[in-house]
C-alpha cells in the first residue's frame, strides 16, 4: 500500500433500516418510536428527535389517510443516515397526489369530511431541512425527508 492510499479517509457507509408497516392509524405510533429509535445513533437532542418524530407522523398519516384511505395496504419506511444526516422515506402504492405542488400548500387537503387540517406536509417542511415529494395518480407516493442532526 503506497502512501497515498494509507492517507485516504474512509468512506463514510450509509446504513438503512427497511420497515413494511399496514396502512392502520395505530402504525402511526410504530413508525415514529422506530425512527426515534433508529436515531438514537447519531446522539440527537430531545427537540431534534421530536422534530423529527413529528414529520414522520405526518408523512406516514398522509400515505395512511390519502394514499391508502386505512386499507390496510403496505406502506415502506426507510430510515438511514450518513455522517450526520438522517434520511427518512415513506413510501406507499396508492392512489397517488394529482399535483403535488398544490398539496404542499398549507390548509390545502382533499378531505371532504373537515376532519383534516391540510397541515401536513407545511409541519414535514418545517421540521426537517428538505422535503422531496414525488407521486403521480394511480402510481402511489415516495416522501423524501431529510435533517441534519447536531448541526
Amino acid at each position: 500500500m503506497d502512501t497515498q492510499e494509507r492517507k485516504q479517509e474512509p468512506l463514510e457507509r450509509r446504513e438503512t433500516m427497511r420497515v413494511e408497516l399496514e396502512s392502520y392509524s395505530h402504525n402511526e405510533q410504530l413508525a415514529r418510536v422506530v425512527v426515534a429509535a433508529y436515531m438514537t445513533r447519531l446522539n440527537p437532542t430531545v427537540d431534534e428527535t421530536e422534530d423529527v418524530k413529528t414529520a414522520v407522523s405526518e408523512a406516514v398519516t398522509n400515505a395512511i389517510i390519502h394514499g391508502y384511505q386505512e386499507s390496510g395496504e403496505t406502506l415502506i419506511l426507510r430510515v438511514s443516515s450518513v455522517g450526520g444526516e438522517l434520511q427518512v422515506e415513506v413510501e406507499d402504492h396508492g392512489v397517488g397526489i394529482p399535483d403535488v405542488e398544490q398539496a404542499r400548500q398549507p390548509l390545502y387537503t382533499t378531505s371532504t369530511e373537515g376532519e383534516r387540517s391540510g397541515m401536513g406536509f407545511t409541519f414535514m417542511e418545517t421540521f426537517m431541512d428538505q422535503v422531496e415529494v414525488r407521486s403521480a395518480p394511480g402510481s402511489g407516493t415516495l416522501v423524501v425527508m431529510k435533517k441534519k442532526i447536531g448541526a
